[in-house]
């Protein structure tokens, strides 16, 4: 039986109802937008056209124009009363919003229930073009990186692959080779998130500089480092400002985010060292030279692994639902791995391996800044790893 994601249904019943707005599907490359897409062909059985612009971006909005018209005169063709088109990533075409919303209020002014579901891998650069010309026209949906729970039941994947491997579908049957599976990720999602989702769409002045900050950021997930130990890093010249920015378009693509310290004071949160983090640990382990039973071997290395999968796992999630806000927490010798913001709950998660001593005094100055806060404590004496990234967040954050 064929996987499908819980997006899927939430499409599918909005498709199957009255046109009412464009359905977007944001989400990083190869987590399954396209495949959702093709699921739908074939159970709505609603006559359907499906376009992508990866490779006709110099187009222009013409493009959209002719897909569109087209689309038009088969309906009338086919005496068919309602349509589907479908644009795959769409932020790609110069204008794009422009021109949707013309064709759009076009329908909508003649009656014909054309409807649409455009796809992008930028989910920011997205949402700038819908900003632009089509408020109150739009539905956002966020397709984000697969979660352990649907990696297990479509793919029968352990929790400890889980850390490893991480959670790209196209990847999943290449996990006995993994040569084969480096290679895949870094061919068919690294390479064109970077040279196609960030390169392609943005000014980029020093391209060298950007693909070495990612380098480093999937090796130091989870680690606290300031962009001047960065800097120091870096072969190719540039300033702390430059990597803040490459760094949020590498959040954009879905590949690597910096997390800001939490604090009561926003200005805080915004001037403060980052914590870089993966959106998805295959990013990290395609760049590394050990095997699965290797770094297994490794306490220190694997109990990171843990953490920066925690951590990806956190970050997706905040995607998904509005009310998660992620960020770390740290003061002198105290730290906190995490820190989630649900409404105006405060919880610190704590990543322990089986070698690592709590942090008594961490703990306390924590709950000492932030009083009412809860701790949660993942691994030895707490909840394990397996059962946290099996939860449902809001469910759990809403139990305490």
């Amino acid at each position: 039986m064929e996987f499908k994601r819980a997006l899927f249904k939430t499409l599918e019943e909005r498709i199957k109802g009255k046109r009412k707005f464009i359905q977007v599907i944001a989400g990083p490359r190869q987590t399954g937008k396209t495949t959702l897409v093709r699921q739908l062909f074939k159970e709505i059985k609603i006559f359907s056209s499906f376009h992508s612009a990866d490779d006709t971006a110099e187009v222009g909005s013409v493009w959209i124009d002719q897909i569109w018209e087209s689309l038009r005169l088969q309906m009338q063709i086919k005496k068919a009363k309602e349509a589907v088109l479908f644009i795959d990533e769409i932020q790609k075409i110069s204008n794009w919003s422009e021109c949707v919303k013309k064709n759009w209020d076009r329908d909508t002014a003649d009656g014909c229930k054309l409807k649409l579901i455009i796809l992008g891998s930028s989910r920011l650069l997205l949402e700038d073009g819908l900003s632009e010309s089509l408020l109150g026209r739009f539905e956002m949906n966020y397709l984000g990186h697969w979660t352990y729970s649907e990696m297990k039941k479509a793919f029968s994947f352990t929790s400890r692959q889980y850390v490893w491997f991480g959670s790209y579908p196209g990847a999943a049957d290449l996990v006995k080779n993994e040569n084969r599976f480096k290679n895949y990720i870094r061919n068919s999602v690294v390479e064109p998130s970077l040279s196609r989702d960030i390169l392609m769409t943005t000014k980029i002045s020093k391209p060298a500089l950007l693909r070495q900050l990612f380098e480093i950021g999937t090796q130091y997930s989870a680690f606290i480092l300031s962009f001047n130990k960065m800097l120091g890093q870096l072969t190719d010249a540039g300033n702390t400002t430059t990597l803040a920015r490459y760094l949020t378009l590498l959040g954009q693509a879905g590949l690597i985010a910096g997390l800001n310290k939490y604090s009561k004071k926003p200005i805080i949160e915004k001037l403060s060292i980052p914590k870089l983090q993966v959106y998805n640990t295959a990013l990290t382990t395609s760049l590394r030279t050990e095997s699965f039973i290797e770094a297994q071997s490794d306490p220190v290395f694997w109990g990171h692994m843990i953490e920066s999968s925690v951590g990806a796992y956190l970050i997706n999630q905040a995607n998904e639902f509005p009310d998660i806000k992620l960020f770390y927490w740290r003061e002198k010798n105290a730290e906190m791995d995490f820190v989630v913001k649900y409404g105006k709950k405060i919880f610190g998660i704590e990543v322990k391996s089986n070698t690592e001593k709590i942090n008594a005094k961490s703990r306390q100055l924590f709950l000492t800044r932030f009083p009412g806060a809860r701790l949660i404590l993942i691994g030895k004496s707490g909840i394990s790893y397996e059962e946290f990234i099996l939860a449902s967040l809001p469910e759990l954050f809403a139990g305490f």
